[in-house]
This record gives C-alpha cells, sequence and structure tokens, in this order.
C-alpha cells in the first residue's frame, strides 16, 4: 500500500512539474512574439500599426475596432501576403486566444513586431465602426 501511495505522490509531482515547465516555455514563447497589450496600451499605439481583426467577415461586419481592417484566421495563410512585416501588427479576435495562434504563425514568417489584445474584441471599451448596410 505505502508503495503504491510512493508511485502515485510520484506520478503527480511529475505531472505537476511537467505542467510548470510548459507554462514556463508557453510563458516565454509569447514573450518572444511580441505581447499581449491591455486595451489601453493597444489603443494608444494603434494608429502606427496594422490593426487585423481575425474574426470571420460576418463579426466583424456586425462590429469592429475602429480602422481595422479584416483578415479572418482561416485566410490568414493565404493572405498574410497583405501585411507589411516593417510595420507592427496588431491582432485581436473575439478572445484573444486566436490572436496568439496567429501571431505565432507571423512570426515564422518573419513578422518582428506582432502584438495582440488582451481577451480580444470582448474586451474592448473604445471606439467601433459597424458596417452601415447591416442596419
Amino acid at each position: 500500500m505505502i508503495n503504491f501511495l510512493l508511485i502515485l505522490l510520484g506520478a503527480g509531482l511529475i505531472a505537476w512539474a511537467v505542467n510548470w515547465g510548459y507554462l514556463a516555455w508557453q510563458k516565454q514563447q509569447l514573450k518572444a512574439i511580441g505581447g499581449e497589450l491591455e486595451p489601453e496600451a493597444f489603443e494608444e499605439n494603434m494608429r502606427k500599426a496594422q490593426i487585423i481583426d481575425l474574426r470571420e467577415k460576418n463579426e466583424f461586419d456586425l462590429g469592429h475596432i475602429l480602422g481595422a481592417r479584416s483578415l479572418p484566421y482561416t485566410q490568414l495563410k493565404e493572405r498574410m501576403v497583405e501585411l507589411r512585416k516593417d510595420l507592427p501588427v496588431y491582432l485581436y479576435d473575439g478572445t484573444g486566444v486566436l490572436s496568439v495562434r496567429a501571431a505565432r504563425r507571423l512570426q515564422k514568417n518573419k513578422f518582428l513586431h506582432v502584438y495582440w489584445l488582451k481577451k480580444g474584441y470582448n474586451n474592448w471599451s473604445g471606439k467601433t465602426k459597424a458596417n452601415k448596410s447591416l442596419d
């Protein structure tokens, strides 16, 4: 019984260490990509950047950050040639999850300054715009 408990405790410690190591690695990877921006920092510097809305076009049309361009994540691979590598890229999606994936993809394609909106569009309270044709 004691051997079983020791094995169980050892397995638990190994799982904890692996999880902690993965989280540390992931945090380091995200820092290397660029970084997550609070809405205030995103808004403060967005005039100097390419603002990319990664949500699908129908979501973009319902409302998007003023000055953003629609480039759905599902089309990023084919359309990233539309982006300039010499300018910062500011990404956002609904929650921030796709933005991290997109940032990794852009980094692999030699984009040096890639940032994303923390918690995505759902966390945005700045200026927005909706397509008038939907009214």
